[in-house]
C-alpha cells in the first residue's frame, strides 16, 4: 500500500511477495515449528541489511551463542564473522539457566530494555532480531505478567523506530507458545516444514501485514548455500518479449513444416509421445544444432545417464559427447525423486544462470508427477517456463504419453504453457508399427496440419513427404 515505508530483506523472492520487505520501524513475527528456518530468516535479514543497505543490526539470542551462530552459518555464502568483527552486526546472548532462576515478586523486562538499548546505541543499529524470545518466560507461571511485558517490549521497539524481527515457536492451538505475539505484531510470517511421500518441503505464508496489501497464498522456499530462496510461484509474470529470430530444430524436414525456419527464439516447445517414438532423438537433434551454431545448451536428463545418452545418439550419427568436451553442451543427469519440486526448480535456475545457455532440453517432464501432485507440478513448470522466457532461452520439453493410462497424457495440462507442440506416435499399418508426426500447434507460425511418417535411421530422424515410400534403412 502506498505510503507504508518498508525495509527490504534482500532475501530472494521474499521482498517480491511482500511488496518491498518488512514494515520499517515496526516488529515482525516469524513463527513456526522447530527446524522451519526462523533463525536463518532473521539472521539473513540482518546480514543483508549490513551488506546491501548499510543498516547495522543487533542479534539478541536467548538460545545460541555468537560462536554457535557463526559456526552454523559457515557453510553459507555470507560471512557473518567478518560482519561481527567490523561491528556491523552485534551479537548478544541472554543466557537463561533454569537452575539459577527462581520466580519471586514482580517481574519485568527493564533489564532487557537497558541491555538491548545499549547494544543498539553502540552499534548504531537500525535492525534488531530477538531470537526465541519465549525462552525468557519458560519458567514463569503468571501469564498476565508475560502478556503485559510482551506488549511493553513491542511498544518499546516501535518507539525506538527499530525494524525488528522476533522469532517464536509454534504453540498448542495457537501460532505461538503464548498466543499473543501474533496479535501485537504488525506483520506475521508463518513458516512450515512438512514431509509428504518422503519428500521434504518448506512453505511460507504471510498471515497478516498491517497497512499493506499482501498475498495470503503459501509460497515454497529453500535453504541452500546462498541462504533463503523464496519462490513467488503465483507471481509469475507475462512481461517477456516476443523474439522474431528463428532457430532450427536440427531436422531440416521438420523446419520445412514450420515455414522452413524452425522455432521462434525464446519459445517453449513440447514434444510428446509414447515410449520409443523418438522424443529423445528429436531433442538430441535440437541440442546438436544449437552446439553447431557455436552456442550453449543444457540437457536435463531425468531417466538416463550422460554416458548412455551419448552412446545411444552416436548410433544414429549424433555426437553429443564432442560438444560436451568443447564446453558447449552440459548434460545434467539426476533422478527426479532425489529432490522435491522446489529443489529441482532452484537447481535448474541456478545452473541456467551460471552456464548461460541459448537452449535448454528437459527429458522428460512426466517424471515430476512421481514427486508431486498435479497442481504443484503445474505451478512449478509455469514458473520454470516463465523464467526461461524472461531470459530469452528456447526450451524443448519432452512429455511422455502412456497408451495404457491416457489420463496421464494430459495430466500436466501443458497446452497453455507451450508455443509449439509436436506429437509423435506409433500407428499400426500392415502388421507393423510405423511412426507418425504431426504439429498440434505453433503460435505465430504457419505450419503443416498433416500427418507425416518418419523413421529413426543411421543418419538420425528422417521425415518423409506424404505418399513417399518408406526407406528400408531402419534404426534397430
Amino acid at each position: 500500500m502506498e505510503g507504508l515505508n518498508k525495509s527490504p530483506t534482500g532475501i530472494t523472492g521474499f521482498d517480491q511477495i511482500t511488496g518491498g520487505g518488512l514494515p520499517r520501524g515496526r516488529p515482525t513475527l516469524f513463527c513456526g515449528g522447530a527446524g522451519s528456518g526462523k533463525t536463518l530468516f532473521a539472521l539473513e535479514f540482518l546480514v543483508s541489511g549490513a551488506e546491501k543497505f548499510d543498516e547495522p543490526g543487533v542479534f539478541m539470542s536467548f538460545e545460541e551463542s555468537g560462536k554457535e551462530l557463526v559456526e552454523n552459518t559457515a557453510s553459507l555464502e555470507f560471512d557473518l564473522s567478518s560482519l561481527v568483527e567490523s561491528e556491523k552486526i552485534h551479537i548478544d546472548q541472554v543466557r537463561i539457566d533454569r537452575s539459577e532462576t527462581r520466580e519471586a515478586g514482580h517481574y519485568d523486562l527493564e533489564g532487557l530494555f537497558i541491555r538491548l538499548g545499549n547494544a543498539v546505541d553502540s552499534a548504531g543499529a537500525q535492525r534488531v532480531v530477538l531470537d526465541s524470545l519465549e525462552a525468557l518466560f519458560s519458567d514463569l507461571s503468571d501469564r498476565s505478567v508475560i502478556r503485559s511485558e510482551l506488549r511493553r517490549l513491542f511498544l518499546w521497539l516501535k518507539e525506538r523506530g527499530l525494524t525488528a524481527v522476533i522469532t517464536g515457536e509454534k504453540g498448542d492451538g495457537a501460532m505461538t507458545r503464548y498466543g499473543l505475539e501474533e496479535y501485537i505484531s504488525d506483520c506475521v510470517i508463518y513458516l512450515d516444514h512438512r514431509v509428504d511421500n518422503q519428500i521434504s518441503t518448506r512453505r511460507l505464508r504471510v498471515v497478516k501485514y498491517r497497512g499493506s496489501e499482501h498475498d495470503t497464498n503459501e509460497f515454497p522456499f529453500l535453504i541452500d548455500s546462498r541462504g533463503i530462496i523464496v519462490f513467488p510461484v503465483t507471481e509469475a509474470s507475462l512481461d517477456y518479449q516476443g523474439f522474431r529470430e528463428k532457430l532450427s530444430s536440427g531436422v531440416p524436414e521438420l523446419d520445412d513444416l514450420l515455414e522452413g525456419k524452425g522455432f521462434y527464439e525464446g519459445s517453449s516447445i513440447i514434444v510428446s509421445g509414447t515410449i520409443g517414438t523418438g522424443k529423445t532423438t528429436l531433442a538430441s537433434h535440437f541440442a546438436d544444432e544449437c552446439c553447431r551454431r557455436g552456442e550453449k545448451c543444457i540437457y536435463f536428463a531425468f531417466e538416463e545417464s550422460p554416458g548412455q545418452l551419448f552412446r545411444n545418439m552416436e548410433s544414429i550419427g549424433i555426437d553429443l559427447k564432442s560438444w560436451e568436451k568443447k564446453g558447449r553442451l552440459k548434460v545434467q543427469a539426476q533422478r527426479a525423486t532425489v529432490y522435491g519440486l522446489e529443489s529441482h526448480l532452484n537447481r535448474i535456475t541456478r545452473l541456467v544462470e551460471e552456464f548461460s545457455p541459448r537452449t535448454v532440453v528437459f527429458d522428460t517432464l512426466s517424471i515430476f508427477l512421481e514427486i508431486g501432485f498435479q497442481p504443484e507440478v503445474q505451478v512449478m513448470l509455469v514458473r520454470l517456463i516463465d523464467f526461461l522466457k524472461e531470459k530469452g532461452i528456447t526450451s524443448m520439453l519432452l512429455l511422455e504419453m502412456s497408451p495404457d493410462r491416457p489420463e496421464r497424457s494430459s495430466a500436466l495440462n501443458m497446452s497453455t504453457m507451450s508455443d509449439t507442440w509436436i506429437v509423435l506416435r506409433d500407428q499400426e499399418a500392415e502388421s507393423e508399427l510405423v511412426r507418425e508426426l504431426y504439429i498440434l500447434k505453433a503460435r505465430g507460425i504457419s505450419h503443416s496440419r498433416k500427418l507425416h511418417r518418419f523413421e529413426l535411421t543411421n543418419e538420425g530422424l528422417k521425415i518423409f513427404e506424404n505418399g513417399e515410400k518408406n526407406r528400408k534403412q531402419h534404426y534397430e
